[in-house]
Formats: structure tokens, C-alpha cells, sequence
């Protein structure tokens, strides 16, 4: 069984699924499944790049297809019956208007999935946005698997809390909700570090609430591993998400997390985080402000992250692709 996975080529500040699909293909070779990540010969932007894509897709063909994140239109250049495409959330579609979203939603999502021999979302989350989006494909078709987090997020010791505790906050996209955090962290003594950049605004907002604050973007692996010990707190406070993987990086690594009740962000924290309302800067102020105050409570959060995070091992995950790869071919061959 020759298993082929292709890849978006990524843009600059992209490196969440890349990293996710390098490991389970890296747990397949340890498991003795003949796989290749496949990377496409330029960035999804326009028409003709995309028709790149495509032929792309057609000449790299396996036993298995499988297209795996936001390139999913490449699924219509390859055998149906031989393609797995796996969606990580429908958040274009979302904030798309017009005929670019009728194209985006009958293109990236419609026709791809439908034609797929099966489907793959990171959450039940993103599995429920999907139905929505396409009410046509059958849900016995998606399969559940979550993203796995890098063996490199181990347990690290616990930074005591200092007068002003770091607060990690990954992600400056407007689903980040960064301005109610800011909001929140008024007159709590805190330093706040931010990774990815940061509009005008968003400085505007930090000077006039007098937040302390470092920006990092572009990052290595080993520059973002640095950033997620040097902290004490990770806040992620989201409106959307089609999974969260910092929730489960900083739980591995031993941080008290503070995430949302909306979306995916229940489901993958578990009962290893503080869990607030997004959309009211009090229940985010009141849940950072507990972990400070409460050591107990803290080390609690750490003790329940740990234990949730071993969910997302790659071991585990590429073992569920592998029984996803074979119910295709069995499927295929009846």
C-alpha cells in the first residue's frame, strides 16, 4: 500500500499542519508503512497556481491520497475512490462573502469531500461545521482524528509565579480574540507575550490598557519551545477554532491553560483547563485572575493537562490514519 500525503506549500508564520503530517509520516516509517509527504510547487493564490496544484495532485497519485489540509481541492484532480481529505476547520467559509464564498464552499469543501472515499476533521467540532456546510455528505463517511502534538513538548519544571507572570498568547488572528484579553489584563500586574504580528490597532490597545508586552513571529521550533517555557500561563480565549493545538503544546509542557467554552476548545483541553466565556472580558479576567491567586488550582490544571495531553500522541494518530487507510481500500475493493 503506497500512501502519498500532500501538502499546501506553506506561507511565512505557517507551520501548524506541516509539522502535524511530518510526524504521523515519521511514525508511519516506525510502523512500516510506506508513505511520502508530498509538498505542492507553489502557494494556493490564484487561478493558475491552483491549476498547478492540481496537476500536482494528478502526478502524485498512491494507493492512497491523501490531501491533507487546505489545498483540498486537489481532490478533484485525483481517483475518488483512492482519496482521503482531511479538513481542520470551515472558518474560510465563515468570514468569506458573496460568489467568493459559494466557490469557496463548493470547491475547497462541497465537491472534494463528496467525491472523497472518506473524510477526516481534527475535531467533532469541525465535524459538525462540516455537516452544516455540506448537508449532503453522510456523517459516516468523517472520521475523528484529532492533531497530535510533537514528543518535544515534554514536562518542564514549574516556573514559579513572579510579581509579574508571563501570559503566552498564541495567534493575532481576529478569531484570537486578542482585544478582550487585552481588556481583561487591565491593572493585572502580568508581561504579556504575543507570537505572530500585530496590527496598529492591536498596539493602540495594549499601550492605552498599560500592558507590558514582547511580540515574536518567525520563529524556529526551537525559538517557540523557548517561548512556551520562558511562560506561567497560556491564554487562548478564542471565538473559533477548528482544534487548538497550543492548548495541548502548553499542557504538555506543564502550563496552566485558560481557554473558551465555544467550539472545538472544550473538547481538547478536557478537564485540563480553566475554561471561560470569550466574549465577556469579566469570566476572562476572573479565570486568569484564579490561576495567579490560587497555587493550588494551579498545579491542579497542570496535574489534569498532563494527563489529558497523552490523548494527542503521533503513535496514536497515525495509527487511527492507518485504520482509515485501510477501511478505504476494503471499501474500494468490494
Amino acid at each position: 500500500m503506497k500512501i502519498n500525503l500532500l501538502q499546501r506549500k506553506p506561507a511565512a508564520g505557517q507551520f501548524s499542519i506541516e509539522g502535524y503530517f511530518v510526524r504521523v509520516v515519521e511514525e508511519f516509517g516506525n510502523m512500516g508503512i510506506p508513505a511520502r509527504l508530498l509538498i505542492a510547487p507553489v502557494l494556493s493564490r490564484g487561478f493558475f497556481r491552483r491549476l498547478r496544484i492540481l496537476l500536482f495532485a494528478m502526478r502524485n497519485q498512491g494507493d492512497v491520497t491523501h490531501i491533507t489540509g487546505d489545498i483540498s481541492f486537489a481532490a478533484l484532480a485525483t481517483r475518488p475512490k483512492n482519496t482521503v481529505v482531511t479538513i481542520h476547520d470551515c472558518e474560510v467559509i465563515e468570514r468569506s462573502r458573496g460568489l467568493k464564498r459559494a466557490l469557496i464552499r463548493y470547491l475547497w469543501f462541497t465537491l472534494p469531500v463528496t467525491r472523497a472515499a472518506a473524510v477526516t476533521v481534527v475535531s467533532d467540532e469541525t465535524k459538525r461545521q462540516l455537516l452544516r456546510q455540506v448537508p449532503t455528505l453522510g456523517p459516516e463517511k468523517i472520521y475523528v482524528i484529532p492533531v497530535s502534538i510533537s514528543d518535544r513538548f515534554t514536562p518542564s519544571p514549574s516556573r514559579k509565579f513572579s510579581k509579574k507572570p508571563v501570559i503566552l498568547q498564541i495567534g493575532t488572528k481576529k478569531n484570537k480574540n486578542l482585544p478582550r484579553l487585552i481588556e481583561a489584563l487591565q491593572g493585572i500586574p502580568c508581561f504579556l507575550s504575543i507570537v505572530g504580528n500585530i496590527s496598529d490597532e492591536i498596539k493602540e490597545s495594549l499601550a492605552q490598557h498599560a500592558i507590558d508586552y514582547k511580540v515574536h513571529f518567525d520563529l524556529s521550533d526551537d525559538e517557540l519551545l523557548e517561548i512556551y517555557r520562558e511562560a506561567n500561563i497560556l491564554t487562548f480565549v478564542s471565538t473559533y477554532e477548528g482544534f487548538g493545538m497550543p492548548i495541548v503544546e502548553a499542557q504538555s509542557i506543564g502550563l496552566p491553560v485558560v481557554t473558551s467554552n465555544c467550539s472545538s476548545m472544550p473538547e481538547v483541553a478536557g478537564n485540563g483547563a480553566c475554561i471561560v466565556d470569550p466574549f465577556e472580558v469579566s469570566s476572562i479576567r476572573a479565570g486568569i485572575q484564579r490561576i495567579i491567586k490560587d497555587e493550588a488550582y494551579q498545579l491542579d490544571l497542570i496535574e489534569r493537562g498532563f494527563k489529558n495531553a497523552k490523548r494527542f500522541s503521533s503513535n496514536s494518530i497515525a495509527r487511527q490514519y492507518a485504520d482509515v487507510y485501510s477501511a478505504s481500500l476494503k471499501a474500494r475493493c468490494r
